[in-house]
């Protein structure tokens, strides 16, 4: 019954909400339909922002081939010549192409996030309506990419202090999603300054569809973040919203709006949750006072 208190009592913050901004303009005009693409960079024009990739076949479109491709400064950041990936191609009427949503494409590592997303799963299924951890719970077991395209593991934590929050890139208004990242700024710093030395921040999105590896680097460059222990994740929609319904975060789109409560997590070296703020009136002191010294 306290989970589902708590459920209703943060389904009357939902009157917060961010909405999806629209679409910067790409470099090259989008006129015509999106082909999936899948194949290996050969080659990083990380200045130009430009990918040589041999892409599989088209049906319907193309043979395989290598082309050239331009991208993201995040997806030109982010890539490396032998890289597999999966992609969108969008073709124009001048014969430039360009490509969005790029993600990583490795078997191995696909399979390690598959693997991770059907055990959350499972994990949400069994918990049922009790899937919301309390504090005093453990954090759950998850497999996402980080803002480079590494996967990371929910067991990459082990030992560390945790600080988690739900964002999404495109997120306009002023006191959501930028205010909880200036937050987890100013917490990394002040943390530093207190001699904490094991502490590790997350950030999921909330928007997996749009945020790829790609745009989180972005995001996480344009504003000068030391992601030398700030994650920004993202993955299958799927392993999303679960780990939402576990740590008690409501998202519900209305049109083009993303309405969404926030939650601010502690958890501790054991991997238990030792704190929780929900809103966006937390205090980045206020979380490190909880937070162990060695």
């Amino acid at each position: 019954m306290k989970s589902y208190a708590l459920a209703l009592t943060l389904a009357g913050l939902l009157a917060a909400g961010c909405g999806r901004q629209e679409e910067a303009p790409a470099v090259v005009a989008d006129t015509g339909p999106r082909y999936p693409l899948t194949g290996e960079i050969l080659d990083v024009d990380v200045e130009r922002r430009i990918l040589i990739v041999r892409h599989d076949e088209i049906p319907g479109y193309m043979p395989e081939m290598v082309m050239e491709f331009g991208v993201s400064a995040g997806d030109a950041a982010n890539a490396r010549p032998g890289q597999l990936i999966r992609a969108e191609m969008i073709p124009s009427d001048t014969g430039n192409y360009r490509l969005e949503k790029i993600w990583p494409d490795d078997r191995v590592a696909a399979a390690v996030v598959a693997a991770g997303t059907n055990a959350l799963r499972q994990d949400t299924a069994i918990r049922g309506r009790r899937a919301y951890r309390e504090v005093g719970e453990n954090l759950p077991d998850f497999a996402l990419y980080d803002q480079s395209g590494a996967v990371v593991q929910s067991a990459r934590f082990r030992g560390k202090q945790i600080m988690l929050n739900f964002i999404f890139t495109r997120c306009p208004v002023a006191t959501m999603c930028p205010a909880a990242t200036q937050k987890m700024m100013e917490t990394q710093r002040l943390a530093r300054e207190a001699g904490v030395a094991n502490l590790e921040l997350v950030s999921i999105t909330l928007d997996p569809v749009y945020d790829t590896p790609g745009v989180l680097k972005e995001y996480a460059d344009a504003r000068g973040i030391d992601t030398g222990n700030f994650s920004f994740l993202t993955g299958p929609e799927g392993a999303i919203k679960d780990l939402l319904a576990q740590f008690g975060v409501i998202t519900e789109f209305q049109g083009p709006i993303l309405n969404h409560t926030l939650a601010t997590i502690l958890i501790n070296e054991q991997g238990r949750i030792i704190h929780r703020f929900d809103g966006s009136n937390w205090e980045p002191r206020d979380f490190v006072a909880k937070m162990r010294r060695p």
